[in-house]
């Protein structure tokens, strides 16, 4: 149950819907990190790094792969380094800024990247396949439609402080 353990029979609608899609993204993240971990061997924030390269084949700068998982620079610098050394990336300094690193996915990597990208894929279509196509979409247009919400009331809430 996790965080829905915390409900009240009493509690708002809305706590209730929020605790429990917390505790079903916190269920899943648990979920994916195990199986990386025993079918493939890395782990989710590895997983997550060549996911972004895979997705930039240009490659992109370490700072823009910092904002793009919502990490330090620090935890960056580490994975690029262990990525770099079993030959899955190559990082090469920017010829404009000499303190900017570019890294890119080397075939090696994209190769490995693929290979665990479709079976991740396949596991989380037959994880979702109990709900059957219909349900999914509703969920998925339900959880858009939260999205909007959320971000219009982040905005409001936003301005509020500025004019404090």
């Amino acid at each position: 149950m996790g965080l829905e353990t915390r409900i009240e029979s009493d509690d708002h609608l809305a706590l209730r819907v929020c605790l429990r899609l917390l505790s079903c993204a916190t269920q899943m993240e648990n979920e994916v990190r195990k199986h990386l971990r025993i079918r493939s061997g890395i782990s989710l924030a590895r997983f997550d790094y060549l996911a972004q390269l895979h997705r930039h084949p240009e490659g992109l700068t370490m700072s823009a792969i910092s904002r793009c998982l919502m990490v330090t620079g620090g935890n960056v610098t580490g994975l690029t380094n262990e990525l770099e050394s079993e030959g899955l990336v190559s990082r090469s300094v920017d010829s404009n800024d000499r303190r900017t690193y570019h890294v890119r996915l080397t075939p090696k990597g994209r190769r490995m990247f693929k290979k665990i990208a479709a079976e991740h894929e396949a596991w989380v279509v037959d994880m979702f396949s109990g709900l059957g196509d219909a349900r999914q979409e509703q969920l998925h247009r339900l959880l858009g439609e939260l999205r909007q919400q959320l971000s219009i009331a982040t905005q409001s809430d936003d301005e509020e402080k500025i004019e404090r």
